[in-house]
């Protein structure tokens, strides 16, 4: 590994390989505004420019910061896949590229990909071997006129309200891999924790049938169980029963994970391939009102995370600044985060499954009812079903992620006609379950509540006086809670008895550029270009004593099994963060985790 190059880190810790490249660093690189690059002859050329992968285009560490329209932009790298890997075959791995992607290798089309946030492979067996030098060509297409899920991507030239930067092309690490042609291509991995065991169904290839698949797990004290079965089909399926002395429970306050090899063996033992795991034995479950965790209710403090950095956007700096994000918000109090709007990079989830915090996963399709500047070109279309169970297939074996929801803040008249939403909203839905029946399921968080039976119902709110939002949120008490029906129209299915939790609140917007302690000004250049939620306030004490009344309302309510606040960090314009765009505390970190966690406030709370 060299750590002079960017994200340097394996970039998939649930699957991991001993031997790999990767690929970040310096590319070609040439923009093509005007999506004429094939015919212009740019695949088979040598490009204009240079890139630093994996940052997109329009960052300040990819060395371009462009931030104007991108219709399309070309990647091209040479590079020596490793003689050590002879006989073996050769994986190209893309973690995302945004939005619609062709990759070449040595002028043969080896992958075709559509979706900004789910990974990719391209299998190079027959097109480039060990010890040969190859070219590798990608071009990314992100036209902003297409209808395509694209989160909180700004679809105009400048950031306006909670509108970001655009990201085109590679965002996420690059690399190469060898594989034997019997290989296990994904893991299931299945906590059952009334049985303290864990359900191991690996896929493997075609040319693995006659072999044996072998589970080893393993803890600080070594071995705990083993089991191995012959390969009879394409995915073998092994239970891993843990002995009543070795079971750990994975939890916020003692985060355990065992370690997983999985291999496939020949008759004789010997190693065909391996990969090296980890799982954690927890459940989540429904009981009434309430959302469990290993049995008992664990009232979730959740903070709003968009996962944005100021010179990076999508892409996290390094791995430290992952790390760093989870830190500060469970020093402000928060347990837990929804990572709203885009897909978190693997190494995010790696980092939360081993301190323990809670995280509600997300597709990036915030605007899809077609309601204002964001919707017009987010439309739902069946690539949202596709892209999204690439990711629940990927993401699906972190015991950190309690929750799924595929779809955001939909909006859109119930009537007696099925629409295309209804059709996406339910496919989606459907497509969650199909992938895994641990966790629940939010069909869309906030606003329109389209499927009948949806796990858990949700509210977002931003009224910002505490006693208004208190009588709002009264209703839960006698089952008739607050729901985003708004414009005298229908959008939501009733509710039905299910967990409930506010997953929007606060935002409340105060602009760090401020004079002691008085909020700068609606005039003063320090506010140009600065936004939030509801009527800002005046000064800080203001803003603690909004705060505490606002999250008050929500920790005493005995029916609600958590909140998520609005938000982690400022991000760009949007100036509601408890820690500023740089990380930079705006408050009293510790005045903010005392109102989370004070008695009189939490009481009947479990604190974990």
């Amino acid at each position: 590994m060299n750590v002079s190059l960017p994200r340097p880190e394996y970039p998939r810790p649930q699957f991991v390989r001993r031997d790999w490249l990767t690929l970040n660093g310096d590319w070609q690189f040439e923009s093509d505004r005007g999506d004429s690059g094939l015919e212009r002859g740019l695949r088979t050329r040598d490009l204009g420019g240079s890139i630093t992968v994996p940052f997109a285009p329009e960052s300040a560490a990819s060395g371009i910061e462009d931030t104007d329209f991108l219709h399309a932009v070309w990647y091209r790298r040479t590079v020596v896949i490793p003689a050590e890997w002879a006989g073996r075959d050769v994986l190209l791995h893309f973690g995302a590229v945004d939005h619609d992607a062709t990759v070449w290798v040595n002028d043969v089309e080896v992958a075709r990909h559509r979706g900004g946030f789910s990974s990719f492979t391209a299998p190079l067996a027959g097109v480039a071997a060990p010890g040969e030098t190859v070219t590798i060509v990608v071009r990314a297409r992100d036209t902003p006129t297409d209808a395509q899920a694209r989160g909180k991507q700004a679809t105009w030239y400048a950031n306006t309200g909670c509108n970001y930067t655009r990201t085109t092309g590679i965002w996420q690490t690059v690399w190469l891999e060898p594989v034997a042609s019997a290989h296990v291509r994904s893991l299931d991995v299945t906590p059952q924790r009334l049985d303290s065991s864990f359900l191991v169904t690996a896929e493997v290839s075609y040319a693995a049938d006659g072999l044996r698949l072998e589970a080893v797990l393993s803890d600080r004290e070594g071995v705990v169980t083993a089991t191995a079965i012959p390969t009879g089909d394409l995915a073998p399926r092994v239970t891993l029963t843990i002995p009543e002395d070795r079971v750990r429970l994975w939890s916020p306050e003692d985060p355990h994970l065992y370690d997983l090899r999985v291999r496939l063996l020949t008759g004789g033992g010997d190693v065909v391939d391996e990969v090296a795991s980890y799982a954690g034995l927890r459940s989540v479950a429904i009981s009434g009102n309430r959302l469990l965790l290993n049995g008992e209710p664990v009232f979730q403090r959740l903070v709003l995370d968009q996962g944005y950095w100021p010179d990076s956007l999508m892409t996290a700096p390094d791995d430290a600044a992952l790390i760093r994000d989870i830190e500060l918000s469970m020093a402000a109090g928060f347990n837990g985060a929804r990572l709203h709007q885009k897909v978190f990079e693997e190494r995010f989830f790696y980092h939360a499954d081993r301190l323990g915090y809670l995280v509600w996963a997300e597709f990036g399709d915030w605007g899809v009812s077609g309601r204002g500047p964001v919707g017009h070109n987010q439309q739902p279309t069946a690539s949202f079903i596709t892209q999204w169970l690439e990711i629940l297939k990927r993401d699906r074996n972190h015991p950190s992620i309690i929750g799924w929801c595929p779809m955001n803040e939909t909006h859109q008249r119930l009537h007696d006609r099925i629409t295309q939403l209804d059709d996406v909203t339910l496919g989606m839905f459907l497509a969650t379950k199909a992938a895994d029946l641990t966790r629940p399921v939010i069909d869309a968080s906030g606003y329109s509540h389209r499927v009948r039976d949806t796990d858990v119902y949700d509210s977002h709110s931003y009224e910002q006086d505490p006693e208004a939002f208190r009588l709002q949120q009264a209703g839960l008490a006698h089952g008739d809670p607050y729901l985003n029906d708004e414009y005298g129209e229908t959008i939501s299915h009733p509710y039905a008895g299910q967990p409930y939790f506010v997953s929007e609140y606060g935002g409340i917007w105060w602009n760090s550029a401020r004079l002691g302690e008085e909020q700068a000004s609606s005039d003063d250049p320090n506010r140009e270009g600065s936004w939030g939620y509801g009527q800002r306030v005046e000064s800080i004490a203001a803003w603690y004593e909004r705060y505490e009344g606002l999250t008050r309302v929500l920790l005493e309510n005995p029916d609600m099994f958590g909140y998520c606040y609005t938000q982690l960090t400022d991000t760009f314009q949007e100036e509601n963060g408890i820690y500023d765009f740089t990380r930079a505390p705006k408050f009293d970190i510790d005045r903010i985790r005392s109102v989370q966690l004070g008695e009189s406030a939490y009481e009947n709370r479990n604190p974990s």
